[in-house]
């Protein structure tokens, strides 16, 4: 186990991809330091999404942007209030015509934190009740092909959109050979063994079952990179179809003008039409996903944060030109002070 734990941490600290963020994400302050200085105010990001407090940087409702999409791409859902009677979050799933199973996330949350795939009302009892929070009830989308679509709308009646990022997301998996129990085979694999902790604590008893030979056993249900998912890069995927598609749904969006949806849908040429479920929209702290493709590296991801954050220091300059307002400091204070609040409230 020690010579696990030691590989463990030389990948860490010498893959780009599992670097720590704090670490990784030097090079990016840098860049926003540059526009900032260039805008003259550093909440100028805030303009490029006048529709989401600080443009989606921090602590914005999930759920009052999903209700901004128009109807045909979003899963149904119900925002459960935090301290929401059990009855009434049942009654609420009813009249939305949700069932077992589906997913609950925080309305403020990121990377994952507390999304849980609920399979019983047992299970979505105590889930709410140990996180005192908002959670929202999302209709499980059992689709296949899961992936995200970073976007930039200019502000005009006829101005520029580009989709600049597809990342195409691989569930966690391994392959059993007869032999190895789970936790082996779970250890022999570089990504899969940064989840093992995880992993045993939320299914102890699948650890000592051994797969048969070429059975592919799937460790994850959420797309998200800190769970495990392989993030491959779907940049090929963008062509006129694609951006046709997105534009017409982004230009039914009032208020933001860079952003990136997550979704899932039956497969790529589903996704060239538009024929997409999306679970969530984020603003512009929407990272160009596809970059953390291990084939990408760490020079060309730095290359798309620069040309990232020229964008959304160009989209917010073109609203503030427009009469956007900028977020003020105090604004600016009081979201940060919210956030980190709510993150202490939940430990």
């Amino acid at each position: 186990m020690a010579y696990i734990g030691l590989k463990r941490t030389w990948v860490r600290w010498t893959t780009w991809e599992y670097l720590p963020m704090w670490v990784s994400n030097l090079p990016v302050a840098g860049f926003y330091l540059w526009f900032a200085m260039r805008a003259r105010h550093p909440l100028f990001f805030s303009a490029a999404n006048p529709a989401i407090p600080l443009g989606g940087a921090m602590g914005e409702s999930k759920f009052d942007i999903l209700e901004r999409l128009p109807a045909s791409i979003l899963p149904k859902m119900v925002l459960a209030k935090a301290g929401m009677p059990l009855d009434a979050v049942k009654n609420a799933l009813l009249e939305a015509g949700l069932s077992f199973p589906f997913i609950a996330k925080p309305d403020v949350g990121e990377r994952g934190f507390l999304v849980k795939k609920i399979t019983s009302e047992e299970t979505l009892q105590a889930h709410l009740a140990r996180y005192p929070v908002d959670f929202i009830l999302q209709e499980w989308i059992d689709l296949p092909f899961e992936a995200s679509v970073l976007f930039t709308l200019f502000p005009g009646h006829k101005s520029r959109f580009e989709i600049t990022s597809v990342c195409v997301k691989e569930f966690l998996q391994v392959t059993g050979d007869g032999q190895r129990n789970l936790r082996a085979l779970i250890l022999s694999n570089p990504r899969a063994a940064f989840q093992l902790e995880r992993l045993e604590l939320e299914h102890p008893e699948r650890m000592e079952v051994v797969p048969e030979a070429d059975e592919v056993v799937r460790l994850g249900a959420i797309g998200n990179h800190c769970l495990g998912t392989k993030f491959v890069n779907g940049n090929h995927l963008i062509n006129k179809s694609l951006c046709d598609s997105f534009e017409s749904i982004c230009r039914q969006i009032d208020g933001i003008h860079y952003g990136r949806f997550d979704l899932k849908c039956a497969d790529a040429e589903a996704l060239q039409k538009g024929n997409v479920k999306v679970m969530e929209l984020n603003g512009v702290l929407g990272e160009p996903a596809h970059v953390y493709d291990p084939s990408v590296g760490a020079l060309r991801a730095y290359r798309e944060f620069w040309r990232h954050w020229r964008l959304i220091f160009e989209v917010s300059q073109a609203n503030r030109k427009r009469g956007v307002e900028v977020a003020t400091w105090q604004e600016g204070r009081e979201q940060v002070r919210q956030y980190f609040a709510y993150k202490k409230q939940l430990g």
